[in-house]
């Protein structure tokens, strides 16, 4: 039988068939797929023409079809619902997939013939996108090592296969610790539990085939049980179960893992002629250097925590007036910290949740999108990945954009976090390609029949997701390589977190933030309430944040460190950590730096694209209305739909006029008083 993975697809919109593709496929599929693709870069190698755009950039933009059509489902399934076999076809792919990136990015044949069309690139009569797609070709080879030679070439080589065999074992690792753990909880230790948390630790038993309550690690769990449980004990062994992921000894402790991975890329940079991993990876970045973050970060840290110091006063008080001596833990702080914005804000997170149903704030996404950028989304019909996921046809006047995958809720096999991705990029080059977008939460799942109800930590979260989809929904660009999310990693947070502020649009959660039994709005007083303690608790958020980000840049800056875990405790006293607050990310689960290097010394950036988020949503509120139809169209045309045309400075400066400083982001997290 043909293999479904290598057939025509007669789908919808052309998905996947994923009723049809079982996991015995994808190995036999991937190595045909790597074969075609080694044909099709020895066609270009080996072609005895004088180079040309078209029969060298060209052609490397069209190669490995084959290959995409086989990888894209079976990443986006190791992500979202991962099995024994899936984790093993992973293992086995990743230094295949290391090896052939270097047959590509380190072929002297290919890069003779790129280095020929960059030194004539005056005389090739390119449009502004074909240069910039040489540009950024050439430079991605230079940076990958093609104009090594020698041991130096031969080592680097084996150094990135070993990085993508240990990364992967490092996602795997952290899985299997968020998946092996749980902790029953009896009717008593219920008490004191808002219902919904209690709902959710009933599904999650149901999930795992148990009777009773269960807690898990999944965040939409462990957290609320940590802001309500009056359980002191077991708040304490959740917490720390929550942060020890990937320190819990034997097969699955990353904490080695993490040592040779700082190691290897020291190593990599070094043979790339770079100081350290930090400059090497900062030098295509808006940021430019290490001193540039470490500035940023620096100055965003004094005041957030100046704020924590003196809220950690506050919540230490509140535990000591309930007979609880001693000093206020990290597993205490989200506990008296719901019970103070109760008290302060008149908030009970219990009865804001059922205003804040999952399906009125993908209608609430989709209603923004609708308004600022004209795109209309109907539901289709199509066999996905999962039964919990659901698709949508994005149409704008009538043509079709894209199309749009949400799979909101946890489960065992999906890792945590929340993720956009495409499985098919937009781009012009091999025909009109419009792309297949997914957003993936990790959402508690409701009980069978109940609606799923969002914090509004969720909400954002949904909001900020769909802010990464639409980078990808509307790119127009020509060329693949540059179309969508394809920018500085300190510059894709942009469009993300800038959507997040339509959440906090008042006539936006008067349309949506709908009640789940009775239907009626939200009260306009709690309405207010919510919106005016949007910088609540951020002293405690901006504290945890930072403190990761300054640990993964000091990490990758200099000598690797022998010892990383010993090497965090320096870097954190160094900084005057509050002892109530650790980390968002430990070492052992830091998925972001260590799983791959798409966030190594780069974990900064969100906060570098908060700088310009702040920034460029004033641009609405200067307009007087936060969905002013010119300035999003200014926003579409100069970054949402010209992806990595230019570099991200330039960008952000054709849509606002100039660059931010981090005035607007203290603003916008409450810090810019703090004294």
């Amino acid at each position: 039988m043909t293999n479904p993975l290598l057939a025509d697809w007669n789908t919808p919109f052309g998905l996947p068939p994923f009723a049809d593709i079982s996991d015995d496929d994808f190995a036999p599929g991937f190595d045909a797929a790597l074969d075609e693709a080694r044909a099709e870069l020895a066609t270009i190698t080996d072609n005895a023409d004088a180079p040309t755009f078209e029969n060298t950039i060209d052609a490397l933009e069209l190669m490995g079809e084959a290959m995409h059509k086989v990888l894209a489902p079976f990443y986006m399934l190791a992500g979202v619902d991962s099995n024994p076999a899936r984790e093993a076809l992973q293992r086995g792919f990743s230094p295949k997939l290391a090896a052939w990136g270097s047959e590509v990015s380190m072929n002297p044949k290919l890069f003779a013939r790129v280095e020929t069309l960059w030194n004539k690139r005056d005389d090739l009569n390119l449009t502004a996108e074909q240069l910039r797609v040489l540009e950024l070709t050439r430079r991605g080879f230079v940076r990958a090592g093609a104009q090594l030679e020698g041991a130096d070439f031969d080592r680097l080589k084996e150094v990135k296969e070993r990085l993508a065999v240990i990364g992967t074992q490092f996602t795997q690792n952290l899985l299997a610790d968020e998946r092996d753990w749980s902790m029953p909880l009896s009717e008593e230790v219920l008490e004191g539990l808002p219902d919904f948390v209690v709902a959710t630790a009933r599904a999650a038993a149901d999930a795992a085939g148990e009777d009773g309550y269960l807690l898990t690690l999944s965040r939409s769990l462990i957290v609320p049980f940590l802001q309500f449980s009056p359980r002191r004990d077991l708040r304490e062994v959740a917490y720390e179960a929550w942060v020890a992921r990937g320190a819990n000894g034997g097969d699955t402790d990353n904490r080695a893992i993490a040592a040779e991975t700082l190691k290897l890329r020291e190593e990599r940079a070094k043979l790339l002629g770079y100081k350290d991993f930090a400059s090497y990876k900062l030098e295509t970045e808006m940021a430019k250097t290490p001193d540039a973050v470490r500035d940023l970060l620096t100055q965003v840290w004094h005041p957030a925590k100046a704020q924590a110091d003196l809220d950690a006063q506050k919540l230490t008080e509140m535990m000591h007036a309930d007979g609880i001596n001693g000093d206020l833990e990290a597993w205490d702080w989200r506990y008296y910290s719901e019970k103070r914005r109760a008290a302060e804000h008149d908030l009970d997170e219990a009865a804001i949740k059922p205003y804040l149903q999952l399906d009125r704030m993908i209608e609430a996404a989709f209603d923004c999108a609708t308004r600022l950028f004209g795109l209309q989304f109907a539901p289709i019909t199509a066999d996905l990945h999962h039964p919990d996921a659901r698709a949508w046809d994005v149409t704008r006047d009538g043509k079709h954009i894209a199309v749009f995958i949400g799979d909101y809720f946890a489960r065992g096999g999906k890792r945590s976090g929340a993720w956009c991705s495409a499985m098919q990029s937009q781009q012009k080059l091999r025909a009109d390609i419009r792309p297949h977008v997914i957003n993936v939460c990790n959402f508690a799942k409701p009980a069978k029949g109940s609606p799923a109800l969002l914090s509004y930590d969720d909400a954002r979260t949904l909001f900020h997701e769909f802010g990464h989809a639409l980078h990808q929904m509307l790119s127009d660009v020509t060329y693949e390589s540059i179309s969508g999310t394809s920018v500085a990693r300190d510059f894709v947070e942009l469009p993300s977190q800038l959507y997040e502020h339509w959440l906090e649009v008042p006539e936006v959660l008067q349309k949506f933030a709908t009640h789940a039994e009775t239907g009626e709005p939200m009260p306009a007083d709690m309405l207010k309430r919510m919106l005016d303690a949007g910088t609540y608790d951020q002293g405690f958020s901006t504290v945890e944040y930072v403190a990761s980000a300054m640990v993964d840049l000091e990490f990758h800056s200099g000598d690797a460190p022998a010892d990383p875990m010993a090497r965090q405790s320096e870097i954190l006293d160094a900084m005057g950590m509050p002892p109530a607050i650790r980390m968002r990310h430990a070492t052992p689960h830091f998925a972001h730096v260590f799983a791959g290097d798409g966030y190594s010394s780069a974990y900064y950036s969100y906060m570098w694209s908060e700088v310009m988020d702040a920034d460029a949503f004033e641009a609405f509120e200067d307009a007087g209305d936060a969905f002013d139809g010119a300035t999003a169209q200014k926003l579409e045309t100069h970054i949402l739909s010209v992806g990595g045309l230019r570099e991200a400075d330039e960008l952000y400066t054709e849509f606002r006029g100039r660059l931010p400083g981090v005035e607007a982001l203290l603003k916008g997290r409450g810090l810019d008083n703090v004294a």
